[in-house]
């Protein structure tokens, strides 16, 4: 028998199909790699995995804060957890009660991101203490500190190829790593992501997220600008591409919205996905030669993250209102 071809994405379908609500607000969320389970950061300090199929919920407890920064070994059984509190956690993903199997107090200060290597033998981290680390994710021995910026790290991607590490501050500085080495290789001037408010006395913005695009030739980063009033959360979203020869800006776009770019993924079909959060909480697509989105999709509350299924249809966020919700770029059934 032929399998079925699997369903076209078309954003202009996009509706919540799913929903799922706890007693705590939601600052994170991805699917694991085999696409059965949805696993999200809430602000009581755990996280709460779905099962996509049945809803069916199971609480993690390891961590003394929130927890942003969320990974996974490739073949999906290894869950990395990063919390505000700087540790580093690994969990059995697919346990019928997942308990930690290793903690590592890896930042002073906050753990803001992570990142697994495409070979599953390193897990990158990055701080409020400036630095990017890698440890080795089978004992969680540290194997390279990385102390090349001079703000707050808030992202971190390795290459397809596993060559190289991408890290994104505050300042909007991405730098380019050498993985074997820890040399520094090159930087992407991304500093329309990042705002010093003279009033407030306060930076602000930032590389929210990083993706590299199927074909290899772009980077994406994204953030704000304009923020006006950091503290008070008015800001426009922002996301630059770079060209990945070059490092040059290529396109910078600049949807006419109030809020932040929280995440940005490329879908296979070669469009760009973003997560917005803020006083307008969206889902955006652009495609690669537009400086504003093709299409735009409402969401019901505050998100707080993003994430692409790997059959290109589901979309999850993460949501202040105590909900992770399931979008599908499906028709609605009848």
């Amino acid at each position: 028998m032929t399998e079925a071809a699997p369903a076209k994405a078309d954003p202009a379908q996009t509706h919540v199909a799913l929903e799922w609500k706890y007693t705590s607000p939601f600052v994170s969320c991805r699917f694991d790699p085999t696409g059965q389970f949805v696993f999200a950061g809430a602000q009581d300090m755990t996280v709460q995995r779905y099962e996509v199929a049945t809803g069916a919920n199971v609480s993690l407890a390891g961590h003394e804060s929130w927890v942003r920064a969320l990974g996974f070994s490739p073949d999906g059984q290894t869950l990395f957890t990063g919390g505000y509190e700087g540790r580093l956690v690994w969990w059995p993903a697919a346990a019928a009660a997942p308990t930690p199997a290793c903690s590592i107090e890896a930042h002073q200060g906050w753990l803001r991101g992570l990142a697994v290597s495409p070979d599953g033998k390193l897990v990158a981290t990055c701080g409020n203490d400036n630095l990017v680390k890698l440890w080795n994710t089978a004992d969680g021995a540290l194997v390279l500190a990385l102390p090349g910026h001079t703000a707050n790290v808030f992202s971190v991607l390795f290459h397809p190829s596993g060559q190289w590490l991408l890290s994104g501050d505050l300042l909007g500085q991405v730098n380019q790593w050498e993985v074997a080495s820890g040399k520094l290789v090159r930087t992407f001037d991304g500093k329309e992501l990042h705002e010093y408010n003279g009033g407030q006395a306060v930076h602000y913005g930032g590389v929210r997220s990083m993706a590299l695009s199927p074909d290899g030739k772009s980077l994406a980063c994204s953030g704000l600008h304009k923020g006006s009033n950091p503290l008070g959360a008015v800001q426009d979203p922002l996301i630059m591409e770079f060209d990945w020869d070059s490092a040059k800006t290529r396109i910078s776009h600049a949807p006419d919205a109030k809020t932040i770019a929280w995440r940005v993924v490329y879908h296979p079909d070669g469009f760009m996905l973003v997560g917005c959060g803020g006083t307008d909480p969206l889902l955006l697509f652009f495609k690669s030669d537009a400086d504003k989105e093709f299409f735009r999709f409402k969401l019901p509350n505050t998100a707080r993250d993003m994430d692409l299924h790997r059959d290109g249809i589901q979309i999850v966020t993460a949501h202040f209102d105590n909900h992770v919700r399931v979008s599908r770029m499906t028709p609605k059934p009848a």
